[in-house]
């Protein structure tokens, strides 16, 4: 099995499937989310069969396959994953097919088809496929790049009423931060054929490489630049609370639970290994940015009256942890950030669909539109609070394990940072209980209300996003406007709430595909395996 060329053929499957999907005559709208959901549902086939080929005892990097491609600059097209990336492709597997029934039932906007969403949206998961498994930076950075063109589209054709501004604004920030790490791409090759005789973008061979401390902070910054905007980290946050707010909840979903990953997966896989010691000498600044975000993104979450920014503004702060974890050098904090990675995918991501199943029924985003939704739709009120416990981090749900690794093992190294962080944490309560408390219990408001005669609420009030919060009228006239989850969104909730808990109570299997791969890591930046960090000049943490 170790043989067949699975990464190959995740990649080529959906791509594939992308261009079927797009060529299907107008108006087939049905075949194309058949099609859409049957490639989405055999890429995550392969990305279990592919889990189950991969020994954790073995190579570094197995499921390998490299094609020649550019031999006069060196560049191969080269696959092969890790644990960190396979657990990355997993999370892939899971959410694609998942949105795909999520969004089943949208309505495209004018002069659009449903067809050309689910093509972008398979071309997308090609690209998000061949980002985590190249094993050649110049691949890398090609798929880097060329998955932002799917996700433009999804938002600027298929996104709220500001998705053009959303959508150039998501393209810019990647863009520029791509160039910035193309120089970097290109100073590595520089540098590669001086130490080598012979240039090379072959990670392997670049991580053997003595390089300058100088040029390796040149080089880091390059690459960090990119990654901390594609993460994103503060201050090159601003363009994901517009992206999240009016992406399309499928699109909204993959762009916090995958893209954003990218980049703190780039934290590990390019920064720490190809540049230790610049990861070492600039960890102090990373994690200043870390922290900062992890507290300004929750308090302006808690500040919010749209949803869906609410919910984009809890990823940043969410990224601080895992940045927190990736920087504190130590095997457990890593571990911990790598599975807050996934955890994440799987928690913003419920949080997101159950967001966007409350905005299909009332027809607008501001939380003071609604109101005591728990009665009429127990369920969906269910699945929107496991979600939201999931999102704070309660013991008992997935996201607690990471949180949990990401803070005790970032303590022993950098105590002042990690004391900092934690107040993160109470904030994350207040936010999301806060929005929980505003739109599923006390008095039904804003587009829930009708009244006897079964006409609307007075204009301003229904859908059309006002803030503004309707007195509630005699209990005998006003009812809701809610229903419950029907099949289809329960067959949505149901594997992420499984999830949600299964990786609560029990997440090793995870864990054994992560560790060694962390290992490795830590290894290649100085640290100790069993934990003890490499020795750094501090502004918060030990000598």
């Amino acid at each position: 099995m170790t043989d067949f060329p699975w990464l190959l053929t995740m990649i080529a499957v959906p791509a594939v499937g992308a261009a079927v999907v797009a060529a299907l005559p107008r108006g087939r709208d049905q075949l194309a989310k058949q099609v859409a959901l049957g490639v989405s549902a055999l890429v995550f086939l392969l990305a279990v069969l592919a889990t189950i080929a991969f020994d954790t005892g073995g190579d570094r990097f197995q499921l390998t396959t490299s094609v020649s491609w550019i031999p006069d600059f060196g560049v191969d097209f080269a696959l092969g994953v890790d644990g960190i990336a396979l657990v990355m492709l997993l999370l892939i597997g899971v959410l694609v097919p998942v949105v795909v029934v999520a969004s089943w039932r949208d309505t495209p906007t004018a002069n659009r088809s449903m067809s050309t969403f689910f093509a972008w949206l398979l071309l997308l998961e090609a690209m998000m496929v061949g980002v985590f498994a190249a094993t050649d930076v110049f691949l890398f950075y090609v798929f880097f790049e060329a998955m932002l063109v799917p996700m433009y589209f999804l938002i600027g054709s298929f996104g709220g009423p500001r998705r053009q501004y959303a959508a150039v604004k998501f393209f810019l920030y990647s863009l520029v931060g791509g160039l910035v790490m193309l120089a970097a791409v290109i100073g590595l090759y520089v540098v590669s054929a001086s130490e080598l005789g012979e240039g090379t973008f072959a990670f392997d061979a670049l991580r053997q490489i003595e390089i300058d401390p100088g040029v390796q902070k040149l080089l880091f910054l390059g690459f960090f630049v990119a990654f901390a905007i594609k993460a994103p980290l503060v201050p090159f946050h601003t363009w994901l609370p517009d992206s999240g707010a009016e992406a399309p909840i499928g699109g909204a979903v993959l762009l916090v639970g995958v893209l954003d990953k990218v980049g703190t997966f780039g934290f590990i896989r390019y920064c720490l290994p190809l540049f230790p010691d610049a990861s070492r000498d600039l960890a102090p600044f990373v994690l200043v940015l870390a922290v900062a975000g992890i507290l300004y993104a929750a308090l302006l979450a808690m500040g919010q009256t749209d949803m869906k920014r609410l919910v984009s503004y809890t990823s940043i702060a969410h990224f601080g942890f895992i940045a927190l974890g990736i920087f504190a050098f130590t095997t457990e904090a890593t571990t911990g950030a790598v599975l807050y990675m996934v955890n994440h995918g799987i928690a913003t991501g419920l949080l997101f669909l159950v967001v966007g199943m409350l905005i299909a029924r009332g027809g607008s985003r501001q939380i003071g539109d609604y109101g005591g939704v728990a009665r009429q739709a127990p369920l969906l009120a269910g699945v929107f609070l496991i979600a939201g416990l999931a999102s704070l981090a309660l013991p008992g749900t997935n996201s607690f394990v990471s949180e949990f690794l990401v803070l005790i093992g970032s303590f022993p190294t950098w105590p002042v940072f990690t004391i900092i962080a934690t107040v993160g944490i109470i904030l994350a309560a207040l936010y999301v209980l806060l929005m929980y408390q505003r739109t599923m219990h006390g008095p039904p408001r804003g587009v829930l209300l009708e009244t006897d005669e079964g006409t609307p609420a007075p204009a301003g009030h229904a859908g059309g996003g006002s803030t503004a919060t309707l007195a509630p009228p005699a209990a005998a006239s006003a009812r809701l406007r809610v229903h419950d989850l029907g099949r289809r969104e329960i067959a949505v909730a149901a594997p992420m709430v499984a999830l949600v808990i299964a990786l609560g109570v029990y997440p090793q299997p995870l864990l054994d595909l992560i560790e060694p791969a962390v290992a490795a890591t830590m290894v290649d930046v100085g640290a100790d395996p069993a934990g003890v960090a490499p020795a750094t000049t501090d502004a918060g943490g030990t000598n």
